[in-house]
């Protein structure tokens, strides 16, 4: 089967038409289509290291990265690929490669989700949130970002964990605000549908409101959690959220 490519006619197709047409129809149209000579996962690995050994670890390396990955080589594959070009082709090409080896394969690397998780985000994902463990259902992570003038913590909940039903008291000021950074989860008040949330997403609780926040049951979640400044501020954490009632939110 011909390979089709028109990036040659994308970039260039006006300032150099006959180098376009020639990267576009010869080099992919025919070289590359020559599968009875040579397969397309075979043509992947050399190209992969013919680029390393020159030291060009730039977009066109990682276009055919991806392209080899797409062509059947795996992980595994691709590290004895470039452990073994290393000692020819040079030690620090050999890092400069992996390390957009590493993006391409990072799927396959991450089989639990939350590495991919992390990659969604600019906030740290953090330590597991031992402290707060009793009052989650699953497991949760916390990350502080600040602690001075208005605490800020980045809150990481697995798929299908949630934080019980809970209320912050406060005499005057006082409440939480979330911002939703990653994935898809729920925030739910009491006696009310709850609410799916999505990046970009931010939602102000009012002192002295009982609810709960968490993750869906197919995805990661993150959120900012931001303490509002009051007077006597202090947490009530109350009952879980059963598995009857979160059921009902799939």
């Amino acid at each position: 089967m011909a390979v089709k490519q028109t990036a040659g006619r994308d970039a260039l197709g006006k300032f150099a038409p006959q180098f376009a047409q020639l990267n576009d129809d010869v080099l992919f149209g025919q070289v590359w289509s020559r599968e009875d000579k040579l397969s397309l996962r075979d043509r992947s690995l050399v190209t992969v290291v013919a680029l390393m050994a020159q030291g060009l670890v730039d977009s066109s390396f990682q276009y055919h990265l991806e392209t080899a990955r797409k062509n059947g080589i795996t992980r595994e594959e691709i590290a004895e690929v470039l452990t073994h070009a290393a000692f020819y082709a040079g030690w620090p090409k050999a890092w400069a490669a992996f390390r957009m080896a590493k993006e391409v394969w990072a799927e396959d690397t991450d089989d639990d989700g939350k590495g991919r998780h992390q990659r969604e985000m600019v906030f740290p994902i953090g330590g597991s949130n031992d402290g707060f463990a009793q009052y989650f259902v699953g497991q949760s992570y916390l990350h502080p970002l600040s602690t001075s003038q208005v605490g800020v913590y980045n809150v990481t909940f697995e798929p299908g964990c949630r934080n019980n039903w809970h209320v912050h008291h406060a005499v005057k000021g006082g409440g939480q605000i979330l911002i939703c950074v990653a994935g898809r989860g729920y925030y739910q008040e009491w006696g009310k549908q709850a609410r799916q949330l999505q990046p970009g997403d931010v939602v102000n609780i009012p002192p002295e409101v009982k609810h709960w926040h968490g993750a869906a049951r197919d995805s990661w979640f993150s959120h900012l959690a931001l303490e509002v400044p009051g007077e006597a501020c202090s947490n009530e954490w109350l009952e879980a959220v059963t598995a009857e009632e979160y059921d009902k939110l799939s």
